[in-house]
């Protein structure tokens, strides 16, 4: 392998998030249940982020954390990762987007 190579690969095996969304792997209708945050619990630690299999979770400056729903698949782990109970999975009926 070229020097050039391996400066192309990505420190410790992570690879970059794509920037711009992927229309032909929306998965966020497999969910059957949504994560909802309550942001008066909420302390930003970004557990939910870190664990998110699917990276579905944003911080916005503005908004504080955010859900993609379009790929969220619902799996609850962020619900299980966080700390200070802030995150509850709601069943996905009750919404009505």
């Amino acid at each position: 392998m070229s020097a050039h190579a391996t400066k192309e690969i990505p420190f410790a095996g992570t690879v970059p998030s794509p920037q711009t969304e992927n229309e032909g792997m929306i998965t966020g209708h497999w969910r059957t249940r949504r994560p909802v945050i309550d942001r008066d619990k909420c302390t930003e630690c970004l557990m939910c982020w870190i664990s998110c299999p699917d990276a579905c979770i944003t911080q916005d400056d503005n908004k504080g954390l955010q859900f993609n729903m379009k790929y969220c698949k619902g799996c609850g782990i962020c619900t299980t990762t966080c700390p200070v109970g802030a995150i509850t999975n709601v069943p996905e009926l009750d919404f009505a987007d």
